[in-house]
């Protein structure tokens, strides 16, 4: 990755709980080096990480702390939709490997 595309790299971490969120809350956001640290560190800890440059520049518009605005719903809610099923895939390949 060049030193252009390192500076210009964006990162932005979303939490959605059902029971306490009406939509998905940005929980921490970042540029250039942090957000090459945020990937690293959420990749460590087994966080899937979605890379798509646009979303995360439209998504760094919003405060932490706050929801994300109704336009991203749909966007944001198909990569939730996939993540729940990564989760499940993966449940049921750990289930299985332990007989």
């Amino acid at each position: 990755m060049t030193r252009e595309n390192r500076k210009s790299r964006r990162a932005v971490a979303l939490r959605y709980d059902q029971a306490r969120d009406e939509a998905p809350v940005v929980v921490a956001q970042g540029q250039g080096l942090i957000a090459e640290r945020m990937i690293e560190l959420a990749k460590a800890s087994g966080v899937e990480v979605r890379e798509d440059a646009s979303l995360a520049e439209a998504l760094s518009r919003v405060d932490i702390g706050m929801t994300i605005p109704e336009e991203l719903y749909p966007v944001v809610a198909e990569i939730l939709v996939f993540l729940n099923r990564l989760d499940r895939s993966n449940e049921q390949n750990r289930n299985r490997a332990k007989g």
